[in-house]
């Protein structure tokens, strides 16, 4: 088994990839912020729910994409979220803000990685962004279903049935429900 040092060289790359784990790390810290706007008692980390998303694209059957890189678009979307945070459109910033901010946070990010593998990452996050492949649409499915899921459940720990209703109604253009 690779050691951390021998993955990432020595010295500086080892620092560098310590410091882009524990930046990463704070996803797990960070609520999903549609959640707590809503008074959601205990609301799911942002890690949380990419966890789940590349959960759901493991069970998934489907011959005509790439589970793999489906795997790794859901555990690449969010993760410029650990500097910027979660961005909801409750925030009312625009999204082409909001791209650019998130579009900064993970060459921040990425630059902490060996170039390759930062390119990849950077690359993966952009097409997922630009819905420009059959897995990022289908991670951005994903990622809508994963929110579905998660309301639903909030409200069966809350015996609230409906109080996330816009939640729902936030995906119907999708054709999820």
């Amino acid at each position: 088994m690779a050691s951390a040092s021998s993955v990432a060289g020595s010295g500086r790359g080892a620092r560098n990839l310590l410091q882009f784990l524990r930046l990463v790390g704070q996803l797990k810290r960070v609520p999903r912020t549609g959640w707590v706007y809503r008074n959601v008692e205990k609301p799911e980390s942002v890690s949380d729910h990419m966890y789940r998303m590349a959960v759901m694209v493991l069970v998934t059957k489907d011959d005509h994409l790439n589970k793999d890189r489906c795997v790794r678009l859901a555990l690449v979307h969010d993760k410029a979220e650990c500097i910027v945070g979660d961005i909801a459109p409750a925030d009312n910033i625009p999204k082409e803000e909001k791209h650019r901010r998130e579009g900064e946070a993970m060459k921040q990010l990425t630059q902490l990685l060996p170039k390759d593998l930062g390119k990849e990452l950077y690359e993966l996050r952009e097409e997922y962004e630009t819905q420009a492949s059959a897995e990022a649409k289908f991670a951005k499915q994903l990622d809508q279903c994963e929110m579905i899921l998660q309301a639903s459940e909030h409200e069966d720990l809350e015996n609230t049935p409906g109080r996330l209703k816009d939640f729902y109604d936030s995906t119907a253009a999708l054709g999820l429900l």
